[in-house]
C-alpha cells in the first residue's frame, strides 16, 4: 500500500468493501478507474523474471508526465526501464515484483 498510495499518490476508494472478502486488499482510484489490490501468495517466481517489465505480465497505467515520474523513482530508488521502443514510457516493479508500465499520454 505504501508503493500505491505513498510513492504513487493513489487514494483507496472507500466505498468498497473490504470486510466481506476472505482476503486482505484495497481498491484504489487511477484516474476514473480503480486497481484493485489482493493480498493473496504470489503465483509467479520471484527471481528470474525479465529485468525489463515490458516483456513480462504487466499492467499499463497512463500518466500525464513519465519525466515526473521518472524522478520520483530516482528521488526514492526504485530501479524502473525506459520503453524500448523511445516511446515516453517507464517499466517498474512493485514491492511484490508485478510489473508496471506508465505511459505518458
Amino acid at each position: 500500500m505504501a508503493f500505491y498510495k505513498d510513492l504513487l499518490g493513489l487514494k483507496v476508494n472507500p466505498a468498497r468493501p473490504t470486510d466481506k472478502l476472505p482476503y486482505r486488499g484495497a481498491w484504489l482510484w487511477v484516474g476514473s478507474e480503480m486497481i484493485h489490490l489482493m493480498e493473496l501468495p504470489n503465483p509467479d517466481p520471484l527471481t528470474g523474471r525479465p529485468e525489463h517489465g515490458g516483456r513480462d505480465r504487466h499492467t499499463c497505467i497512463a500518466i500525464k508526465d513519465v519525466s515526473k515520474l521518472k524522478e520520483i523513482f530516482d528521488k526514492t530508488g526504485i530501479k524502473y526501464t525506459l520503453s524500448k521502443s523511445g516511446r515516453p514510457a517507464i517499466f517498474a516493479r512493485d514491492p511484490d515484483e508485478n510489473a508496471l508500465e506508465f505511459t505518458q499520454v
